[in-house]
């Protein structure tokens, strides 16, 4: 069997996987359908099924996405008797917002509620230079990979979320700030990036992540640029593969180490996937470029990975790849081990990669005092079952 095969197998048996995680119906209880998540063409079908002609399809997706209207009687091009009617079937959703944080940085964290009582975190990261900033936004309720250094790691999966849920967290957020209609420019107001590094691993659960990242940058809706939006992977290498070439956003990839054995115990996925197989597939992912570079995500911690010998190697095993460090302190949280690297051995380690000629960031840690810090969520609701 080729290496294509295999990855392709793989692919097979990731997806099916997540299906065991499914997330629920998007349908409420009274029987409406939530519009929310749904395809242009599953929209059209809706519409057909409820005997109205395919333009209206566009008008709602208008309404939904460009206007962010949740309620059928504020669409002024739709007549009263057919607002009526929409209203008895259909619904525009947005999860409950179960808890809202301000951190003394202006970071922001959610809590939204979906409609089985399950929830995740969602953050708003403010730019400190610029009037603009990133939404990080969750793609499972919990997480199977239980990384060693991060808090959601510690959260059992409970399920994978739906496309819908997934939009809602960036339509919630602008509802939050009052950020409707999308602005006609390429870049948007205050919420103007989207980070899938929430809660879970995006490309465990592809298929809802793909269908609801599609939606957001349709251009007659949210029309957020696939250069506004970066997935973060652990490195879940066969579907690496199928996001560059079927979303084409930028990649991130949770690094934390340049050595396997060290890599097995902070992201357990290393045993699965090694890090030479990951590299490759960086070197395959087709949006890369020098102006779209991939971000290798890097924690520091005390002692473990910190070394100039670490940064020498890091440097080694990226070469030639268009690529930037992003160096993140570690953000304690209730019951790690780990330490956070001293500010010298943090300054030494970007100067070796910088010098190198990677850009290497070291990130402010935002949003410690709210636990919104990276690496740090955990929703504070946990599933009863």
């Amino acid at each position: 069997m080729s290496i294509t095969e295999l990855t392709a197998t793989e692919r097979e048996r990731i997806l099916a996987k997540a299906a065991l995680f499914a997330p629920p119906a998007n349908v409420l209880p009274d029987g409406r359908r939530d519009l929310v998540g749904l395809s242009r063409e599953e929209l059209a079908a809706e519409m057909a099924e409820a005997g109205e002609k395919s333009f209206r399809a566009k008008q709602l997706w208008h309404w939904i996405y460009h206007q962010g209207v949740r309620d059928f009687a504020a669409m002024s091009t739709i007549a009263k008797p057919l607002q009526d009617k929409l209203a008895k079937r259909f619904v525009i959703g947005r999860p409950e917002v179960a808890a809202d944080q301000l951190s003394q940085d202006e970071t922001r964290k959610f809590l939204f509620r979906f409609r089985d009582h399950e929830a995740v975190e969602t953050v708003y990261i403010p730019d400190p230079v610029e009037d603009r900033g990133a939404v990080c936004i969750s793609s499972q309720v919990g997480c199977t990979l239980s990384c060693r250094f991060c808090h959601t790691g510690t959260q059992r999966l409970a399920r994978n979320l739906s496309a819908a849920e997934i939009v809602g967290q960036f339509m919630a957020a602008r509802d939050a700030y009052g950020e409707w209609p999308s602005p006609k420019s390429e870049t948007p107001r205050l919420l103007s990036t989207i980070v899938l590094m929430g809660m879970g691993e995006p490309l465990y659960n592809y298929e809802n992540v793909a269908k609801a990242m599609k939606i957001i940058m349709d251009g007659e809706g949210i029309a957020l640029s696939r250069r506004r939006i970066t997935l973060s992977t652990s490195g879940v290498v066969p579907m690496m593969d199928q996001a560059g070439e079927e979303l084409g956003v930028n990649l991130a990839v949770s690094l934390h180490a340049v050595r396997d054995d060290l890599r097995d115990e902070l992201v357990p996925l290393n045993r699965k996937y090694p890090i030479a197989e990951l590299i490759a597939a960086c070197r395959r992912y087709p949006a890369a470029s020098n102006a779209r570079r991939i971000t290798f995500e890097y924690v520091m911690l005390k002692d473990l990975n910190d070394s100039e010998a670490d940064a020498r190697a890091l440097v080694k095993l990226i070469a030639g790849l268009p690529a930037k460090v992003n160096l993140i302190p570690f953000n304690p949280w209730p019951g790690s081990k780990y330490e956070t690297s001293s500010p010298a051995a943090i300054r030494k380690f970007a100067d070796i990669v910088m010098n190198a000629g990677y850009a290497s960031p070291v990130r402010t840690p935002r949003g410690q005092d709210i636990l919104a810090a990276c690496g740090q969520l955990k929703s504070a609701v946990q599933s009863a079952a």
